[in-house]
């Protein structure tokens, strides 16, 4: 199905175009920052919330339709996201964890994934005309949102956070402008194509997470981390940062640094593969 042109398509282009190449860029710096792993192990957040009598969401839903999600962040970082989940509570507002950590399985799959692979390459095919991406392109834009390599990847840090927020009376979502995982023009917290209502919602959220340490990540609504190359760089601390990606025992919730952090999770010829099975279960050529 080909889907009606709207008036400002072009302006759309433009931006995803220029945002997406400037996510890829800040990656590149992410992956010279410094990180000196400090060893903090990773702890349950769903029982440190029981414990502390907080209320909060996790998602229900499977990693990728797969795998258990694991709600689990570093010792350190816990006390700052209860004294969020709180801050929001007395707003009215819940903070719904939508993922946690992952592990270097779960993150070679999150850009390999059908959903996933498909959305971003129905986007390149809208940005480029139905153009079909080079299997390096197709890593550009797939960076900008899905890290491809353990070092950028702060989900495996154990320092990041995927949020939604939720209306505790109504029980629906704050609008932000589109969904969790919504991937297109909308997705870059500072998006023109949301409402203002919903980027004064973004706005809020955002300082918020920030006044406990958590940092945006500029180009995903959802995404905030402490600790890590996204939140000594973007603010420019100066500071090394003190989680890198590991690999973790979830029985005693002891962590190893992963060795060589640097390299593809997905080679160009895994991409390449992806990239031909993706245009085979697409509906149209010339994207949505």
């Amino acid at each position: 199905m080909i889907a009606t042109a709207r008036p400002d398509d072009a302006l759309r282009r433009a931006y995803w175009r220029e945002q997406m190449d400037a996510a890829y860029e800040l990656m590149q710096q992410f992956q010279r920052y410094p990180v000196a792993e400090c060893g903090e192990p990773l702890v349950s957040l769903q029982a440190a919330a029981a414990t502390a009598g907080v209320e909060m969401f996790f998602s229900s839903t499977k990693f990728m339709g797969k795998s258990p999600r694991l709600f689990v962040l570093r010792e350190g970082l816990v006390d700052s996201v209860l004294a969020i989940a709180r801050d929001m509570n007395q707003r009215g507002w819940v903070l719904k964890i939508e993922d946690g950590y992952r592990t270097r399985a779960m993150q070679k799959d999150a850009g390999r994934s059908p959903k996933n692979f498909d959305l971003v390459l129905r986007r390149i095919l809208w940005e480029t005309g139905g153009q079909t991406p080079t299997p390096a392109f197709m890593l550009r834009r797939i960076t900008a949102v899905i890290a491809t390599m353990p070092k950028i990847g702060t989900h495996m840090s154990g320092s990041a956070l995927d949020i939604s927020v939720v209306r505790a009376r109504a029980g629906k979502d704050v609008d932000r402008g589109g969904p969790y995982l919504e991937i297109s023009e909308l997705t870059p917290m500072a998006s023109p194509f949301v409402s203002a209502h919903a980027r004064r919602n973004r706005a809020a959220i955002t300082s918020l997470m920030q006044r406990h340490g958590f940092i945006a990540y500029p180009y995903e609504f959802w995404h905030y981390s402490q600790g890590d190359v996204y939140a000594e760089y973007l603010p420019q601390t100066g500071k090394t940062g003190r989680y890198g990606a590991v690999d973790w025992d979830p029985q005693t919730g002891k962590t190893i640094p992963l060795t060589h952090p640097e390299e593809l999770l997905n080679s160009l010829e895994e991409i390449q593969i992806e990239i031909e099975q993706s245009l085979a279960r697409q509906p149209s050529r010339r994207g949505v």
